[in-house]
């Protein structure tokens, strides 16, 4: 498997071809005004208030002059902060090879100072008994291979991606801590634990001296397991919040609110939404939620991002967009991050 994904990489190494490869780009000298930044948990670490996820639209089976430009938009808007993990593609591993390549080319020099980037591991990323979960063997070989796909020393954050049922939590933690020691990751975090988990997680990792700065769990205004619990530990340990999927893989951005688009996440054979939970039900939800929205002046998803925010707990928000247009658009959830008592108790009508 790995030797046959190396003769894919080589194969599609010439595919990487931006119309704007030879000119040189000059970030924004104002970028660092355009954007709130906050600090995680108890950590030195401030993210911006929205940070790129690079799990959709990054891999080669995208259009890599439009991944180029969303990362550029992005830094001048003052996103510092770049999500990634081993298996974000597709294929496996793409999006790490092709951010590496424009790290290279456009990010060289100091900016790599200006960056926060970050990668997982923990799902299934090759074949064999060594090639997914929380063991020592997998995550630290996971991580060397993400670091020459990205041609990167370290990352900033190293996470593990998901909680291993039959690894001791000491040994994947331990890990966590090895790597940050070892200089290939300057911080710790996890993803995807739930809050017992996630206690058990940052008592060993505290215990160690290298404690847990972050969490990245799935949570939107569809999907709020999170605050059974978990925001509270959170605050209490410290930790940072960075929710994926704020925007459930599209059904909070309007996109759907008349029929499923050819070119949507639904509509697509390898998109993570189904096209079943794009049904009646939730539609109609979605529109009472849209009408929320226009009240407050903004998109369905800039209201869902806001609504986010609004809470002290999360540090910053992991969006991924497909067009700079839809970067645009996301980023104006900034203006407006208050809600009335009112706003919230008709959001809390509809999502009930």
């Amino acid at each position: 498997m790995a030797h046959a994904y190396g003769i894919f990489v080589r194969m599609h190494a010439g595919s990487f071809n931006d119309k704007s490869e030879h000119m040189s780009y000059q970030p924004s000298p104002d970028r660092y005004q355009q954007i709130n930044y906050n600090r995680t948990g108890h950590s030195g670490l401030l993210l911006p208030a929205l940070s790129l996820g690079l799990w959709h639209n990054f891999g080669d089976v995208d259009d890599q002059s439009v991944a180029s430009e969303i990362i550029r938009y992005a830094f001048d808007k003052g996103i510092t902060h770049f999500d990634l993990a081993n298996n974000y593609g597709p294929p496996p591993g793409s999006a790490e090879t092709n951010f590496g390549k424009i790290l290279k080319r456009d990010f060289a020099g100091h900016l790599r100072d200006e960056l926060v980037i970050s990668s997982k591991a923990g799902y299934r990323m090759w074949d064999g008994p060594y090639g997914e979960w929380g063991s020592r063997k997998y995550l630290i070989s996971s991580l060397d291979q993400s670091l020459q796909r990205l041609q990167l020393d370290y990352v900033d954050i190293f996470y593990s991606h998901r909680p291993d049922p039959n690894t001791p939590m000491e040994e994947t933690m331990a890990t966590l801590d090895h790597v940050v020691r070892s200089g290939k990751a300057l911080y710790a975090g996890i993803s995807n634990y739930d809050a017992a988990q996630s206690l058990q997680a940052f008592t060993i990792l505290k215990r160690l001296g290298t404690p847990c700065i972050i969490h990245q769990p799935k949570y939107s205004m569809l999907v709020r397991w999170v605050e059974d619990g978990l925001l509270d530990l959170l605050e209490e340990y410290g930790v940072g919040c960075i929710p994926f999927s704020p925007l459930a893989q599209g059904l909070l951005t309007g996109k759907y609110l008349n029929g499923i688009p050819a070119d949507s996440r639904a509509g697509k054979e390898h998109g993570f939404l189904k096209r079943e939970e794009v049904n009646e039900n939730t539609v109609g939800k979605m529109k009472r939620l849209n009408a929320i929205a226009a009240g407050r002046g903004q998109s369905l998803s800039q209201m869902a991002l806001s609504w986010l925010l609004k809470d002290k707990r999360v540090t910053s928000v992991l969006i991924g967009v497909s067009s700079v247009k839809q970067l645009q658009d996301n980023l104006g959830c900034l203006e407006n991050v208050t809600f009335s008592e009112e706003q919230l108790k008709q959001i809390e009508e509809v999502l009930a």
